[in-house]
């Protein structure tokens, strides 16, 4: 039962997380990567499009953050 098996790379998923996890209840946001809850708990099943929307987003919401 032997055979050859081929694998298939995996595209890694980046992530803006930084291990800060701590939400501002004002702005909605992470303290850390500057993302809602929504998007944090999407993250891994999201479409790369709404990924790069998401990343393109985050260097506004940084500068509203304490």
């Amino acid at each position: 039962m032997g055979g050859i098996v081929e694998t298939v790379p995996v595209k890694r998923i980046e992530s803006p997380c930084v291990n800060i996890c701590e939400m501002d209840a004002a702005a909605g946001l992470c303290v850390g990567c500057a993302r809602t809850i929504e998007e944090i708990t999407g993250w891994s099943s999201g479409s790369a499009a709404w990924r790069d929307a998401v990343m393109a987003a985050l260097p506004g919401r940084r500068a509203i953050l304490p």
